[in-house]
């Protein structure tokens, strides 16, 4: 079983993308779970998502407490709230800032990052003040861990986002060849 953790702000689509991704993992024979917590809720409020995938039934019903790798939207949460608590070693901490890994000095972790801020910005997903950048993260999270067919991924994509799911498309796919890592 795999287990992603997804830390984000209110807005910027972390739940969303957990279930995006939680989709294409399913429609190519996984099982899966996926659920958010919230504080409070509000645009801008500390959120989190959680994600376990496996080939076989899961049987846990709980929050993902040990990742095997953390997805952050927001680089200021990484000083704000535990991001690292229970991440396994070697796992890959991805994120969304337009500094390179060398950045980050987590010698127990991979790191990679992506401007998903500057993606989701040309594609006018969001307003420019807080931009929506779930489809962009997702691009980055395929390119360092290659869970599922970009076209799997594209289709949860279309099916979770009606509006505009073409542009969200593009985001995904430049934020894919644009990590770091």
């Amino acid at each position: 079983m795999i287990e992603i953790r997804f830390h984000g702000r209110g807005g910027q689509g972390a739940v969303v993308a957990s279930e995006i991704l939680a989709t294409a993992l399913f429609k190519e024979g996984n099982f899966v779970q996926t659920f958010p917590e919230f504080g409070v809720e509000r645009r801008g409020a500390p959120v989190q998502a959680f994600l376990r995938f496996a080939s076989e039934p899961i049987k846990i019903r709980y929050k993902v407490y040990n990742p095997d790798h953390i997805v952050i939207f927001d680089k200021v949460l990484i000083n704000q709230v535990p991001i690292f608590e229970g991440l396994k070693k070697g796992g890959w901490v991805l994120i969304n800032t337009p500094s390179p890994p060398s950045d980050y000095k987590f010698p127990d972790y991979k790191v990679a990052t992506v401007d998903a801020t500057a993606i989701a910005i040309k594609y006018n997903l969001g307003p420019k003040t807080a931009p929506i950048v779930n489809t962009a993260m997702l691009g980055a999270i395929l390119r360092i861990l290659p869970l599922v067919q970009i076209e799997t991924l594209e289709e949860g994509i279309r099916e979770y986002i009606k509006k505009r799911s073409e542009d969200n498309i593009l985001a995904m796919r430049e934020a894919y060849h644009a990590t770091k890592f």
